[in-house]
């Protein structure tokens, strides 16, 4: 019985990771993620897209897949989606990888 909730809980584990490394596959989605390592604070959605070089269409599903890979946590006040790294992830997952960016 623990067995087979290990195996789940493996698989759960394995299924977060290529999620991971499928969003950071994308050299685009690097640059989102460098530029709020170096800004280290939130950042609107759409300032971030700027210094990005990237569309607002464009930006919106790099922001959603990042998001989905728990890499970034996106909050709304008012007309304005703010977003900022979630470290946990990258502590757990990918430790050091910031500090290479």
């Amino acid at each position: 019985m623990y067995f087979s909730f290990m195996t789940i809980e493996l698989k759960l584990s394995d299924d977060h990771r290529v999620k991971i490394f499928k969003a950071l596959s994308d050299p685009t989605r690097i640059e989102i993620i460098r530029t709020l390592y170096n800004a280290n604070k939130e950042m609107a959605c759409g300032e971030v897209g700027e210094i990005c070089s990237v569309s607002k269409s464009n930006a919106s599903y790099h922001f959603r897949t990042l998001r989905e890979a728990g890499l970034i946590i996106v909050r709304k006040e008012a007309q304005t989606k703010y977003t900022k790294l979630d470290k946990v992830t990258f502590q757990n997952y990918l430790p050091g990888f910031l500090e290479t960016l």
